[in-house]
């Protein structure tokens, strides 16, 4: 499976030390001047976008465009910062991941490791490939037609008889395949190609249009074996509560993604659904369970109960994407209940905005003193 980053850098020193750790999760590098980034958004499909806030102004027009394109098909973003100061800012502009400048070969390996999961797992999860026949009917009247190549439930991309402007909007009309359902759905062009290949984002599209095509694609989605992962740096758990838990990993994932966790020590066993609610980039992660049931809290109890029994048993850990935004995966995020604010490690995860990396740091050093169920 190959993919595409853009990078918007002026820095041939930075693109020097990606293009070849890229490669090696199978993604080529695209180059690009400032000037040109947004306009190559609207006329490519890429996977990854790499941008450097050495010029804040375009880097934040260039996330703006990344985050206009529909969900099925937004790119994994990863800003270049070279103050650190500025982290907390940049995610709330919407930065997935972080690499801090100068970029070295092993900070960027640890963190592509993790875009290169994401991207994997993004692309197979969210879009059905198809065939089949649609009309499109432009505002001005003109009508194409063309064939619908796949389809997710925010957008679908589409081979049109000719070739169509970016932001240009539509009514599309097709049938879902196997099915006698006909869909009619207002869209706007987030990509073009010059052979015809256009991304589409569904705009103004009612509750039921999307419950549709979401039973449509889940029903059709591919339920092969999975595929082997590619291998995440190591992950070492640090600290253990029943609502949450913090990772010291090189590849954490982005803030409000969903990610599955799985430990193992002994003959226990604890695997659960978790979001991640702060990411401190080529450190750690910290991570809310998600309760699927009202009995895992306790089942969670007993597994660190546990390893507070053996001293010295250092659990395995694996960590593995699901979506790149938890409600995107199909589940619920976690809201607070009366009980969590017994939960130190769970508020602390929380309210992370309010610390900087050393200062959360070291208040979890401080929980970690205080409680001896945290392991080593």
């Amino acid at each position: 499976m190959n993919f595409q980053a853009l990078l918007v850098s002026k820095d041939n020193q930075t693109a020097a030390t990606l293009t070849p750790v890229l490669s090696i999760f199978g993604v080529s590098l695209v180059p690009c001047e400032d000037a040109e980034a947004v306009s190559l958004l609207r006329e490519q499909k890429f996977d990854a976008v790499i941008v450097d806030f050495d010029h804040p102004n375009t880097a934040e027009q260039v996330l703006q465009a990344v985050e206009q394109s529909f969900s099925g098909d937004r790119a994994v973003t990863i800003a270049l910062l070279s103050d650190r100061n500025e982290l907390r800012n940049l995610l709330r502009k919407g930065a997935n991941f972080v690499l801090y400048k100068p970029v070295s070969e092993q900070s960027a390996e640890g963190t592509l490791s993790a875009v290169a999961a994401l991207m994997k797992r993004h692309r197979r999860s969210f879009r059905v490939p198809v065939q089949a026949p649609i009309q499109l009917k432009l505002q001005t009247g003109q009508e194409v037609e063309g064939i619908l190549l796949d389809l997710s439930e925010n957008g679908m991309h589409v081979l049109a008889a000719q070739p169509l402007n970016a932001s240009a909007v539509m009514t599309a009309r097709f049938t879902l395949p196997e099915t006698d359902q006909q869909i009619e759905a207002k869209g706007e062009v987030t990509w073009t190609n010059p052979n015809g290949e256009i991304g589409v984002r569904f705009v103004e599209a009612s509750d039921e249009l999307r419950a549709t095509v979401k039973s449509w694609i889940a029903d059709r989605a591919p339920t092969g074996p999975p595929q082997t992962p590619d291998p995440m740096p190591s992950c070492k758990l640090t600290d253990l509560s029943a609502g949450g838990c913090y990772v010291e990993t090189r590849a954490p994932f982005p803030e409000g993604s969903l990610v599955t966790l799985s430990l193992k020590a002994g003959s226990k066993e604890e695997k659960a659904d978790t979001i991640v609610r702060v990411m401190h980039p080529e450190y750690g992660m910290g991570l809310e369970f998600i309760m699927a049931s009202p009995d895992q809290p306790k089942a969670r109890v007993s597994f660190i109960e546990f390893l507070s029994s053996q001293p010295g048993i250092v659990p395995e850990i694996s960590v593995l994407p699901r979506a790149l935004r938890a409600e995107e995966g199909g589940v619920a995020i976690p809201l607070a209940r009366t009980e969590d604010a017994d939960d130190p490690l769970l508020h602390l995860l929380r309210n992370h905005y309010s610390f900087n990396q050393d200062a959360f740091l070291s208040e979890l050093q401080s929980q970690r003193r205080g409680e001896a169920v945290a392991p080593a």
